[in-house]
């Protein structure tokens, strides 16, 4: 599951504020290409698309890929290009996504799937795949193809290995991280290496990005994933609990098995095994009790400092400070 927000207090939104002072007229232009690239002059598809329009998140991804850009030289068309290529790939990531965990809202709108059905969201999430890289192929070399073409394949195998580990209550902490860093971290690590590499960053410079975006990525997961156990659906706008009735293991919920007792751990996997509407609820207390939550929010940390630290390669700059205190905010989730 993704939620494409940086948002839950004045903090966050004095920091989108800021974003939008320093590239929101690059950010419409963003949008601009974005609508124009999937524009239809079928009437069904334009409903659908304007549907879609309604739930798509703050774009994150775009926001990191022009950030990065500014923060290493100049913002140019190639960057406004690929960053309305990021938001394709990624809002059809969600899509789909929704149509895995049968999500029937998002951003308090009905999905795609719940609106219309299953076969229009995958179709939908298909277009968007396929408009991505049409646009993606309008630059001058293959390298922003056989990037964003690496990074999705990444994105899609994360996607395949977390269904194929579905009901697996014995899954790892490192096959959790290996499965939330290929399917959220590698977009956000593409976006941001792509904004130094079409400024004529340095490879090490590309490389810091590329680290900054996927130590970011996964700590926007690990709150995702937390969100999921503990947030509001009023709230957030979004299914919430899917990732117990799908049976997909988290990090709270791993730790909470691999420090609990034999016995007791085999009484939550037991509970795990047969989820229902009860399930979110009568796990809550027993992960808050046990320092689950606690240690999930600790790992988050970890990788936001991560994140920060990759940025000291990058000269001081407003771009840079941004995209350092979009680090801090990112676990920052509406409850």
């Amino acid at each position: 599951m993704k939620h494409d927000e940086i948002t839950g207090n004045t903090g966050s939104a004095a920091l989108l504020a800021r974003v939008q002072a320093l590239i929101g007229d690059e950010l419409r232009d963003v949008e601009q290409i974005f609508a124009e690239e999937i524009s239809s002059r079928h009437p069904f598809i334009r409903e659908v698309l304007n549907h879609m329009a309604g739930y798509r998140g703050k774009r994150l991804r775009p926001m990191l890929l022009l950030l990065s850009a500014q923060a290493c030289g100049t913002i140019e068309r190639q960057h406004l290009v690929l960053a309305a290529v990021v938001e394709m790939i990624h809002t059809a990531t969600l899509v789909h996504d929704d149509v895995l965990d049968e999500a029937s809202t998002r951003r308090h709108v009905a999905t795609i799937n719940s609106r219309w059905t299953n076969e229009t969201s995958v179709l939908l999430g298909d277009y968007l795949f396929t408009h991505a890289f049409h646009l993606a192929s309008s630059f001058g070399d293959a390298f922003a193809c056989r990037s964003i073409g690496r990074a999705t394949n990444i994105v899609c195998e994360g996607e395949m290995a977390q269904v194929a580990d579905r009901g697996n209550l014995l899954l790892t902490e490192e096959q959790y991280f290996e499965i939330i860093e290929a399917k959220t971290a590698e977009l956000c690590a593409i976006s941001c290496s792509l904004g130094g590499h079409y400024a004529n960053a340095s490879p090490a410079l590309c490389d810091a990005l590329d680290g900054f975006g996927r130590s970011l990525g996964i700590a926007f997961q690990i709150a995702d994933d937390l969100l999921d156990v503990l947030g509001s659906e009023q709230k957030t706008g979004k299914s919430l609990g899917t990732d117990l009735q799908k049976q997909k293991l988290t990090l709270p919920l791993i730790h909470l098995l691999a420090t609990s007792p034999a016995r007791r751990a085999a009484e939550i996997r037991e509970l795990l095994a047969h989820p229902d509407e009860g399930t979110r609820e009568a796990l809550l207390p027993i992960l808050k009790s046990s320092g689950a939550l606690q240690y999930a929010r600790a790992r988050a940390d970890e990788f936001t400092v991560a994140a920060r630290q990759h940025l000291a390669a990058l000269p001081e700059s407003p771009a840079r400070q941004l995209l350092e205190d979009m680090a801090d905010f990112v676990t920052v989730r509406s409850a």
